[in-house]
């Protein structure tokens, strides 16, 4: 009896459990690279300036970036074409892979191949994990299965930071075990690679979508991207899912990114700043702001009022760190990260919301299309701060004109979507 509750457990709760330790370490990537990129590139392009390795940094994170957009798109149709459990551990697989050997790489080329990889991989965790997630929960209750995922995998966010600052002794460690030097930044994408390989073993009990498997036996067409593009209101409404999502990468793009190179000098904080622990606070933050809108969705019964309410949050919390935090000191600066964070903690109703929008044989495209597409505007969005710079707005009031755009964006598009709440997906588009 007890085997078979243990079963049955396994069966009900392993997917949140495997797609959140997947979204964590996928978090603990994403993040990394910004941690370890100026001493890993230090390493890598001895005697180079402080310019060259910037530049360098950002064609990089920018290569990067490229894969998670490709990688969005390819794992999106092979979710809805082969299945979502290939997809969600094939997506681990790479990611894991490319850690591995970016711990290894001589040369700022194959640097940028590695990140390009990574990103592909990187790309399909979460869509692909929501989408499973949204088809197998009872539609009552798969608020709380897509809060916990992005609640926990957030959390990577905070190991990446903590290895980056105190990753000596796990240096030493794996020197001691392969008997050469490694170095912290080294360690620390050992550590990524092989939390991911590990995430494999629970593959075994882990079974696919049911919807899924009634579009596979007929012959509805799945996976077609292009189909999204054939009718006007569902190209609206795949741009709407898009557009939520805008506050979220603008705070972490502009602010928090650029909390060491541009806040703490235009706020006059009293101290040194950080960026590997501003954003480490601002994904705790994002942690806890993603659980309290998971359960506000599920007792209000809405997705959007809450989404809506989290966009006037973000609003108040960007006037203030923009506009009332000068001379601000040290801690009250990462205070202000977790309160950003926090605002921006509806991740989890933004990719909730763009699974429950469409039908079963092109969800998984939307899903995992939607964040990365999202991520994929912050070029977008730091271009158009970058050029108010240029026209002498200030940085300040360049990006809170930037971020305004945003937040307007995210709300007219959260008030115009579809209630989506205990919603029934068992259909096809």
């Amino acid at each position: 009896m007890a085997d078979s509750n243990k079963q049955n457990f396994w069966l009900k709760y392993g997917i949140i459990i495997v797609a959140s330790l997947g979204y964590f370490v996928d978090i603990y990537d994403l993040i990394l690279f910004n941690v370890v990129k100026k001493e890993s590139l230090t390493a890598i392009m001895f005697g180079a300036s402080s310019e060259e390795i910037k530049n360098t940094g950002l064609f990089l994170f920018n290569m990067q970036m490229i894969g998670m957009l490709v990688g969005g798109l390819l794992w999106g149709i092979l979710g809805d074409k082969r299945g979502r459990l290939s997809v969600l551990f094939g997506s681990i697989l790479l990611y894991s892979a490319a850690n591995l050997i970016n711990a290894f790489v001589t040369s700022i080329p194959v640097y940028a191949v590695v990140r390009v990889i990574a990103g592909i991989g990187l790309a399909g965790e979460l869509g692909t994990g929501i989408t499973l997630v949204t088809e197998t929960m009872h539609r009552e209750k798969r608020g709380y299965g897509t809060m916990i995922i992005v609640s926990f995998g957030a959390l990577g966010a905070v190991l990446a930071a903590l290895v980056g600052a105190w990753g000596d002794s796990l240096a030493a460690f794996f020197s001691g075990i392969i008997s050469q030097p490694v170095a912290k930044w080294q360690a620390a994408y050992i550590i990524g690679g092989g939390l991911g390989l590990m995430l494999l073993l629970l593959r075994i009990g882990t079974v696919e979508s049911g919807m899924f498997k009634n579009v596979l036996n007929t012959e509805t067409t799945r996976g077609n991207f292009l189909y999204l593009f054939s009718d006007r209101e569902r190209l609206l409404k795949y741009f709407k899912c898009i557009l939520i999502g805008l506050p979220i990468w603008f705070i972490v793009g502009i602010i928090v990114a650029n909390a060491e190179l541009i806040w703490s000098k235009e706020l006059g904080v009293a101290g040194k700043i950080e960026n590997g622990f501003a954003v480490m606070y601002t994904y705790i933050g994002l942690s806890a702001g993603d659980f309290l809108s998971g359960i506000l969705s599920q007792v209000w019964r809405s997705r959007r009022k809450v989404v809506m309410l989290y966009i006037g949050f973000c609003v108040a919390a960007i006037v203030y760190f923009f506009f009332f935090a000068q001379g601000i000191s040290v801690n009250g600066f990462y205070f202000l990260c977790f309160v950003l964070g926090t605002a921006t903690g509806f991740w989890a109703l933004f990719v909730t919301i763009a699974a429950e929008q469409f039908g079963t044989n092109i969800r998984s495209t939307v899903t995992n299309t939607t964040p990365n597409f999202v991520r994929g505007s912050v070029p977008l969005i730091t271009w158009s701060f970058q050029s108010l710079v240029a026209l002498h707005f200030g940085n300040i009031m360049s990006a809170f004109v930037v971020g305004m755009v945003c937040m307007a964006l995210s709300f007219w598009a959260t008030y115009g979507s579809e209630e989506t709440f205990s919603k029934d997906l068992d259909y096809t588009e």
